[in-house]
């Protein structure tokens, strides 16, 4: 699964909308939206801030692993 794809999945399993993500990790919602649509990338600190915000591993959050737990 690409990244857009598995943050698509991990913001519908925490039950979150776009906006509600958007706000918890302080970026505009479209470029939230950008990176769900797979147009942009997010930076390392926006990623930190949505593994957190989600509360799952970097890697579970790339799709580099089925792994949810941080270590």
């Amino acid at each position: 699964m690409d990244f857009k794809e598995q943050l698509k999945k991990v913001r519908k399993d925490a039950k979150r909308t776009q906006k509600q993500v958007a706000a918890g990790i302080g970026v505009a919602e479209r470029n939230y939206q950008e990176w769900e649509y797979g147009k942009t990338k997010p930076g390392f600190d926006s990623l930190l801030a949505l593994a957190d915000f989600f509360d799952v591993s970097l890697d579970y959050l790339v799709g580099r692993s089925e792994v949810k737990e941080r270590r």
